[in-house]
């Protein structure tokens, strides 16, 4: 991603509050359901791609899951979930990067993402993305990936996005991993509007 794109999400993250966001959940669903269904135990190693302030974090972390980390591009994003756990949240490990670029040193369970992957509209971008999915993820791990639909909005905070299938991120991720299960979703927003959005959970073969 660029500079640019690191200012504008940090600028979000500073300036709006939690619930200000189109993302906004105060119930971290269909991703809890569909870890759980992933075979993930609280002993799991469960990264949360582009986590930002998502409250899946605190919901694992309520639920007795211990290795946890979240990894996004702002920082202002970790400070305010790290702030909303208190002390709990030194039992995070939180990671301020770019999923691009960022130096893998460790391996996961279970990869999930609500709504990063759509945001690279490169082929360069998304290639880096499926290779560092590739090193994080163990053998026997599942990625869960969420994005807007076919159907779903062009746009997310005033950035263009990639709609997907289940069918154009296996594409994406090559012939190593097959598809679990997908599913559609309708998020609704803090004001009203519905996003339609589509999660697939993948297995490496």
């Amino acid at each position: 991603m660029s500079g640019s794109t690191h200012i504008h999400w940090e600028t979000v993250y500073s300036e709006k509050h939690e619930r200000d966001v189109s993302w906004f959940q105060e119930s971290p669903e269909p991703s809890l359901d569909l870890i759980v269904r992933a075979g993930a135990t609280p002993d799991s190693a469960i990264i949360d791609i582009g986590g930002g302030a998502s409250r899946l974090v605190d919901t694992l972390f309520s639920r007795g899951f211990n290795n946890l980390t979240v990894l996004d591009l702002s920082e202002a994003a970790l400070a305010k979930a790290r702030a909303r756990l208190g002390e709990s949240a030194a039992k995070v490990r939180w990671i301020a990067a770019d999923v691009t670029t960022w130096q893998v040193d460790a391996t996961y369970d279970i990869w999930h993402d609500r709504a990063a992957l759509h945001f690279l509209t490169e082929p360069d971008a998304q290639r880096a993305y499926v290779e560092r999915l590739k090193l994080a993820l163990n053998p026997t791990g599942h990625a869960i990936i969420a994005t807007f639909a076919l159907d779903g909005p062009e746009k997310c905070s005033g950035l263009p996005v990639v709609r997907h299938s289940a069918e154009t991120i296996g594409a994406l991720l090559g012939r190593e991993f097959h598809l679990v299960e997908t599913l559609r979703h309708e998020h609704t927003t803090p004001w009203g509007s519905v996003q339609k959005f589509q999660f697939s959970t993948f297995g490496r073969k």
